[in-house]
């Protein structure tokens, strides 16, 4: 199979990734190109910038949460009919789950899908030495392709023939270069960029960056560099089986979906539709009450703490909720979702908010990081997604704490992580938590969670 793609990486987080990543997919998407985007790590927020600039979904690849057949297996899915495929880096290239170890890093993702990298320069304050720091980063690694450099933040024209001058040795072309005087950035909050669906006159700013781009990057060697890629690896389907296609057919799963919550992975939603859920989006935010009938409901992560007032204020849709659980649905929530699911939550003022109350505890917006990092461990409990002692592994990336509203000893925990931190609550037909998971590395416990539905469906409440 042919798919034209490269890899767009930063020596270092901040060097603006993101901004010529969904710059450059804007234009050549108005060029007439298909364009798909994939995003390396378990970022949510990026892909909507790709999402924006395509008008395709982007995808996220992360060695570590989905191990390398599993990343090829989705790449052949979605990336079968696009004119290019531009992956997004993570951090700095070689960045990854640890310091000697290349999982989870942009460097293992080119390398698993033999795609030639375009690396991203902050060149603010560099001379000759640019030419030191491209010779490490293409040596450090002899099976990686650095086939294309893009200097950002260049003082001026002079400047620009400094850093060319030093870099013609190691001739790899410069593709593209943006002066650090252009107000291109993105812009930012506690977790990070803002989600694509909040921001008004996002397209307008990425048209900007696409006419600025135009000028500034070779779109002929950046296409260049994508179509002399070797032929993409051949790999056998082990999640998407056609076997499995359309087993939970007649299965509505409700999923929370506005701007307070819409962190999902969206191969994770493919996966529910590839065997045959129906998936309904709902608005904590707007809609007055869960629609009937479903056979479970998601509650995504997100920001809640962004529209408390509203939030709480919908009582009759937080009433559903309730009832809902009360008469057995299968619910499953992640961070945002979890904090939506407690007694209260305190926001970065100390102002109290109540919410549903399934979860017997309270929520406060810290200033710091509270919990971040990749995270692996069991099921403490039979529940929902499956018998005790059943794997999982995920990530967390939260600004708030929990609080249980109980003796710690005898608080129902949903994992035990193996670096000896629990979280999450599981009781009956809910388990929520702190942690992400993508239902890709997961399949096993989606399909819990689904005949669980199944059995909901058929009037049976959950006994776990």
């Amino acid at each position: 199979m042919n798919i034209p793609r490269l890899v767009i990486a930063g020596t270092h987080s901040g060097v603006g990734k993101t901004t010529i990543t969904s710059g450059l997919m804007q234009t050549l998407a108005n060029k007439g190109l298909k364009v798909q985007g994939l995003k390396v790590g378990p970022d949510y927020i990026d892909p909507t910038y790709h999402t924006l600039a395509t008008n395709r979904y982007s995808r996220n690849v992360d060695t570590w949460l989905l191990g390398e057949n599993a990343i090829l297996e989705l790449m052949s899915r979605n990336c079968w009919d696009a004119n290019i495929t531009i992956i997004e880096g993570v951090m700095g290239f070689y960045d990854g789950f640890g310091g000697n170890s290349e999982l989870g890093s942009t460097a293992h993702i080119a390398k698993i899908t033999k795609s030639p990298v375009v690396l991203v320069i902050d060149a603010r304050s560099m001379g000759r030495s640019v030419a030191a720091l491209v010779y490490g980063y293409k040596n450090i690694d002899p099976d990686v392709n650095i086939a294309g450099i893009i200097l950002n933040k260049v003082a001026s024209p002079r400047h620009l023939e400094i850093l060319s001058e030093a870099l013609e040795p190691l001739k790899i072309p410069i593709v593209g270069y943006l002066f650090r005087d252009t107000n291109l950035g993105m812009p930012e909050r506690h977790l990070g960029l803002i989600p694509a669906e909040e921001m008004e006159g996002l397209k307008e700013h990425l048209k900007r960056i696409a006419e600025e781009l135009e000028n500034k990057i070779s779109l002929t060697e950046i296409l260049k560099i994508a179509q002399t890629t070797e032929e993409f690896p051949k790999v056998s389907p082990q999640v998407f089986i056609p076997e499995e296609k359309g087993k939970y057919n007649g299965i509505k799963i409700g999923y929370a979906w506005d701007k307070a919550f819409s962190f999902y992975y969206r191969d994770s939603l493919d996966f529910l539709e590839y065997l045959g859920v129906e998936l309904i989006p709902i608005s904590p935010l707007k809609d007055s009450f869960l629609p009937r009938p479903l056979s479970g409901l998601l509650i995504g992560g997100g920001f809640p703490e962004l529209f408390l007032e509203e939030l709480s204020a919908n009582k009759s849709f937080m009433y559903s909720i309730q009832e809902a659980y009360a008469l057995g649905l299968p619910i499953y929530a992640e961070c945002g979702g979890f904090m939506y699911l407690t007694n209260e939550i305190f926001d970065f003022s100390n102002n109290k908010f109540s919410m549903t109350g399934l979860i017997p505890g309270r929520c406060f917006m810290t200033s710091k990081l509270a919990g971040m990092g990749y995270r692996e461990g069991m099921t403490m409990e039979n529940s929902i997604l499956g018998p005790k002692g059943t794997y999982i592994k995920g990530h967390e990336f939260h600004y708030s704490s929990f609080e249980p509203l109980a003796i710690e000893e005898n608080f129902p925990r949903a994992f035990s992580f193996n670096n000896g931190k629990y979280d999450g609550y599981v009781k009956e037909n809910l388990l929520a938590s702190y942690l992400h998971m993508h239902f890709i590395s997961n399949p096993e416990l989606v399909k819990n969670f689904l005949n669980r539905c199944w059995l909901y469906d058929r009037g049976e409440k959950c006994k776990v």
